[in-house]
């Protein structure tokens, strides 16, 4: 399908950003192979640093030309493929698009390159009391760029939004090489398709991003959190769509199964609170005024303790916060480490949490699998993460595709889909037909063919052929 990358294109890649910027040594090679998806492997030939829009338009023009496939890389953070070079060919890293171009205070607003690390971003606009919501759980990592083209959520997304709901306009390449900005610098806008959200989320096989407008809103002065354990999953779960029913909307509600939280104790080598409890929520809220949120913690524990629960902590002060912040954000790092495994990023209307948690339980368990499910509850988006633990090779191998469809397959019945913020991919492509209609998935293909009339950007990705 695709040519290889031979020596005359590396040095006309080398004419367009500079020497140093174009690496095929071995380690670079290596490091550029694997994101944060399991145990895949996929090397470029290149790796290719290019520095503004009019060099990734050549380097498009010049893989048209010999028709060599481009991978477009962020932080390599991901956890569905996306980023990796399935067919080889040009890895094109982000990272030195990477400044902070202006943080507009009069009226909310941010510019910005790809390259810039969420966790940066937040810290500056909150210098000057803005807040940018979206919270991915990688965000000291993470680019900005890959956000956009996953539409990251994270905790927060219950009460914030996603990415999606936070970007005016972009400045993208195509992969024809063209250089376009989508929607403006204005809160409204229905001058024509609104090709600003059909980029976002398009898992980076649409175009490139080189320019990002932001919007931005007050950063709240206070947080408190409530950690409520529980005497099973199913009070936790069913709890949530009670504290929504009480008129609160928290900032965050995230539910850990006991063995998450027994593996970042592990990995941490800290204490959780009542770690021995079947679960437990972290619930935070926040606000610009203390009295008001004292008030959200009461009606809440009003709430929580209809399902007689363990106990309930509440962590008031900035340090406390932080701590079980911290903890929160270890799980997925912590639960990866036990074995081999697969994550699945499962979103059910949170009503549906219980059923879903339950069935995946019941599914594991019908292949001798190990389940520890975590993660969003307040929007129903549930990690479930499959692990192969002491199952043998051949009952591995031989289960884990069918356990996988069957889980997916629950999800769906139960009015939900089968990513909520991790996106298809290379990992989930094959069971994108269990979510989407074959007319769905027919006009995506035109879409894509639309943009990428050679299919030479981020090929192998979403579509199982």
């Amino acid at each position: 399908m695709y040519n290889r990358v031979k020596a005359e294109i590396i040095e006309k890649l080398k004419s367009i950003v500079g020497s140093k910027y174009v690496l095929t040594d071995k380690e670079s090679i290596n490091l550029f192979s694997e994101d944060e998806t399991e145990d895949l492997h996929f090397p470029p030939e290149v790796i290719v640093k290019p520095s503004s829009q009019f060099e990734i338009s050549e380097i498009f023009k010049l893989a048209n030309q010999y028709k060599i496939p481009v991978t477009p890389r962020g932080g390599g953070t991901g956890l569905s493929g996306g980023a990796l070079t399935v067919f080889g060919g040009i890895c094109l890293s982000m990272s030195r698009l990477n400044r902070i171009l202006e943080i507009d205070k009069k009226n909310f607003q941010a510019v910005v390159e790809p390259g810039v690390i969420t966790q940066i971003f937040q810290e500056e606009v909150e210098k000057k009391g803005l807040f940018y919501p979206p919270d991915p759980a990688s965000r000291g990592s993470c680019h900005l760029g890959g956000n956009l083209a996953e539409c990251s959520g994270g905790p927060r997304a219950v009460k914030y939004g996603v990415t999606k709901d936070y970007v005016l306009g972009l400045e993208v390449v195509l992969p024809t090489g063209e250089i376009i900005n989508t929607g403006g610098r204005v809160l409204k806008n229905v001058t024509g398709y609104n090709l600003t959200q059909l980029i976002i989320g398009s898992e980076g096989t649409l175009a490139v991003i080189t320019k990002i407008i932001f919007r931005l809103i007050p950063l709240p002065k206070y947080k408190k959190v409530i950690l409520a354990a529980f005497n099973s999953f199913e009070d936790a779960t069913d709890s949530v769509a009670k504290i929504f029913q009480s008129g609160i909307t928290p900032s965050a509600i995230e539910f850990m199964e006991k063995a998450a939280v027994r593996a970042v104790e592990g990995r941490q080598n800290k204490k959780f609170p009542n770690s021995e409890a079947e679960a437990q929520l972290f619930i935070e809220v926040d606000g610009s005024y203390p009295e008001l949120l004292d008030k959200d913690i009461e009606l809440i524990a009003e709430v929580i303790d209809e399902f007689k629960p363990l106990d309930v902590v509440l962590a008031e002060d900035e340090q406390k916060v932080q701590d079980v912040w911290a903890l929160r954000r270890g799980i997925g790092e912590a639960v990866k480490s036990i074995s081999p495994y697969k994550e699945e990023d499962t979103v059910v209307p949170r009503a549906n949490m219980t059923k879903l948690i339950k069935g995946v339980k019941d599914i594991s368990s019908k292949y001798g699998i190990t389940t520890i499910c975590y993660g969003h509850s307040g929007d129903g988006n549930i990690h479930v993460n499959i692990l192969k633990d002491k199952l043998d090779d051949k009952s591995w191998n031989e289960n884990l595709d069918i356990a996988i469809k069957e889980i997916f397959e629950l999800t769906v019945s139960l009015g939900g889909t089968i990513s909520g913020e991790h996106g298809i991919g290379y990992s989930q492509k094959n069971y994108l037909s269990i979510a989407i209609s074959k007319t769905e998935l027919e006009l995506m293909k035109k879409i894509k063919n639309t943009f990428d009339p050679n299919n030479i950007l981020n090929p192998g990705k979403i579509f199982a052929n």
